[in-house]
């Protein structure tokens, strides 16, 4: 199961506050497995058949082709000097 570094519970938690993003809201992460792309969106709710990883109250959305490709990841969150979140996955050991 994908698991959240600290920061990253950090940060998604603030990007839902700031964008007001209900209490059932959270990160929509969705493979697209034709482009072997990832896309990451906040949302008020889960998609039916959604993955839920709940941490600290910072909640990530996978839907079933994501949760398959990140089941063994942790996924960390920065912000630069501009305000730009990236986030980054890497494989747990």
């Amino acid at each position: 199961m994908l698991t959240m570094t600290d920061n990253a519970v950090l940060v998604i938690r603030d990007l839902a506050a700031q964008q007001d993003v209900a209490d059932a809201g959270g990160l929509r992460i969705a493979a697209d497995t034709d482009a072997g792309s990832l896309s990451i969106e906040l949302v008020p709710q889960p998609v039916r058949g959604d993955q839920v990883v709940d941490t600290e109250g910072a909640r990530i959305f996978l839907d079933s082709d994501a949760a398959e490709l990140l089941n063994d990841t942790s996924v960390d969150a920065m912000v630069d000097e501009e305000g730009v979140v990236q986030f980054g996955f890497t494989e747990k050991e």
